[in-house]
């Protein structure tokens, strides 16, 4: 059986080692996507995405080989008067990089930021969930990501 708590930590380990960590990325797994990954002992970690401002992707663990656990998601600007990707990516990066410090990735966060007020929700946990986050800009939505994971039962 899968040990959840491990399975949490590592890839709070490797979400803080690649997207925030500023992780070189590696060559596509498929055309046009970009790709980022991490390994430690058996596991490996793999962040695939497609898109830049407005984005879709796919995260997956696998332990021994095997894949265990596994999220997408899509994320675009919705007000570019008001933020644009570069300015959404800062704020993202840094409210991540403190709930990774905290060591967990699923939401009730909320982080202020002079970009943007970043909010975080989900329900369910690491074998389970799904979730929303969010930039506030003046008062209105400026950027939205939608997830939703768990882990993969063969």
């Amino acid at each position: 059986m899968l040990d959840i708590a491990m399975l949490n930590q590592f890839i709070v380990e490797a979400k803080a080692a690649t997207y925030v960590g500023g992780s070189v990325p590696r060559a596509p797994c498929r055309p046009g996507s970009h790709d980022i990954g991490y390994e430690s002992g058996d596991w490996r970690y793999l962040d695939s995405y497609f898109g830049g401002t407005d984005f879709a992707g796919q995260e997956v663990v696998w332990f021994a080989g095997e894949p265990v656990w596994a999220m997408n998601y899509f994320g675009c600007v919705i007000a570019p008067e008001l933020i644009d990707g570069a300015a959404a990516g800062t704020v993202i990066k840094a409210a991540l990089s403190t709930m990774y410090r905290e060591g967990r990735f699923l939401g009730g966060m909320e982080f202020d930021h002079p970009f943007g007020r970043y909010i975080d929700h989900s329900d369910g946990g690491c074998a389970r969930f799904s979730g929303q986050e969010c930039i506030v800009v003046e008062g209105r939505r400026a950027y939205v990501l939608d997830y939703r994971g768990g882990l993969v039962i063969p």
